[in-house]
């Protein structure tokens, strides 16, 4: 009897089997039977239907009782109005105006050099002497006739105002006596070029040709004169920044080798544009009262070219960009006591860039709590919790 139920038992089940196996997708496939492959179908989507259903159920359970449910941590900023000063980055060259390589104007032996290197000189001090050739000579002589010529020309004149004499001998003495004030006037002139000059109130950086030296007029360069109060910057500005970089713009000074820098502003901006690099010149001031800085030392500028007083500045990283290329950022909204509140995306539009940051132009305003850490890794929508410290 036992042995007559165990085999029952194993009838049913290979019964079983053999129906399953009969009703798998392969099997209903296989019979290319319209209905009955429509009736597997919907039977397999009530199935599924009816284990979402029980899935949904389990998972609002579980959520309702499990009090360690894992909620995304980010760290929050909040957006605030602020000053926002773009600048240009670039590099030039110091240099001055007053910077000269004294030449002779006068050709002769150089008898005299009366300063050294380092010495401050004003305008107008003698810095050296050139023999004048025998022209002092000369003009000893040209006195000497122009007094008589002038005594002449005193008697002929009292003659002439008493009408005694002829006009012609009047016209003579006058004559006379002029051109020997010119001769002597074009001599005193020439004289005077053999004396060297400084140009300008300044220091002589060097002394080239020493005394004794032939020197030519205009070629033979005989001392460099500097003048370091008034230096300044040259710098070639892209054409694309005319209407931004101005007179009066504001600018930092940075002299790597000095280790310094400076606070100044554009002196000068020029106004025609360089057909071979489409730029223009920039002069900036470089005050210099310690004399620290000297001609050709190498600077780099930050030119103030844009300025927003109340802007909107975030991180470059914590944005990104859609497959239509917009840029958007992460909002915190609905934030509870607990901190727990809903990701928001936004879609915003950028200006400028400084260092790290980038001014937002729409779509964001002061207030607004922006996720920073933990940006890229949430969705619209979804539940995080802030966790600033």
């Amino acid at each position: 009897m036992k042995h007559i139920f165990s085999l029952f038992i194993i009838t049913l089940l290979l019964v079983s089997c053999s129906q399953n196996k009969k009703n798998t997708v392969e099997k209903v496939l296989e019979t290319n039977n319209l209905e009955g492959i429509r009736a597997k179908r919907a039977k397999l989507v009530a199935e599924q239907d009816v284990v979402q259903t029980k899935i949904k159920l389990l998972d609002d359970r579980i959520k309702s009782l499990d009090t360690t449910q894992k909620v995304p941590l980010i760290t929050t900023f909040t957006a605030k109005e602020e000053v926002f000063n773009h600048v240009l980055e670039l590099q030039g060259n110091v240099t001055t105006k007053n910077l000269l390589i004294i030449t002779p104007e006068f050709s002769g032996i150089l008898t005299n050099v009366y300063v050294k290197e380092g010495q401050r000189v004003s305008k107008g001090q003698i810095l050296a002497k050139i023999d004048d050739g025998g022209l002092s000579q000369q003009l000893a002589q040209f006195r000497i006739q122009s007094d008589l010529a002038k005594t002449t020309f005193e008697r002929q004149k009292r003659l002439w105002d008493q009408k005694i004499g002829s006009e012609i001998q009047y016209l003579q003495a006058k004559s006379s006596y002029e051109s020997q004030q010119q001769a002597i006037n074009q001599l005193q002139q020439q004289i005077n070029k053999t004396t060297v000059r400084a140009p300008f109130s300044g220091t002589i950086d060097d002394v080239i040709t020493e005394k004794g030296s032939v020197v030519g007029a205009g070629q033979t360069p005989l001392m460099q004169i500097v003048n370091l109060d008034n230096m300044h910057i040259e710098t070639d500005v892209p054409e694309s920044y005319v209407s931004y970089i101005t007179k009066g713009k504001a600018v930092n000074v940075e002299f790597p080798v000095l280790g310094k820098s400076i606070d100044t502003q554009v002196r000068q901006a020029g106004a025609v544009i360089n057909l071979a690099n489409r730029t223009f010149k920039v002069e900036i001031g470089v005050p210099n009262k310690d004399k620290s800085i000297k001609p050709n030392l190498t600077a780099k500028l930050k030119i103030n070219d844009y300025t927003n007083e109340k802007a909107i500045l975030v991180p470059q990283s914590i944005i990104s960009e859609n497959a239509e290329g917009e840029q958007y950022v992460y909002v915190v909204k609905n934030k509870k006591e607990n901190n727990e509140g809903i990701v928001s995306k936004i879609i915003i539009k950028t200006g400028r860039t400084q260092g790290d940051v980038i001014e937002v132009l729409e779509n964001i305003e002061s207030g607004a709590e922006l996720i920073k850490e933990g940006a890229r890794s949430v969705k619209d929508g979804q539940t995080v919790k802030v966790i600033n410290y």
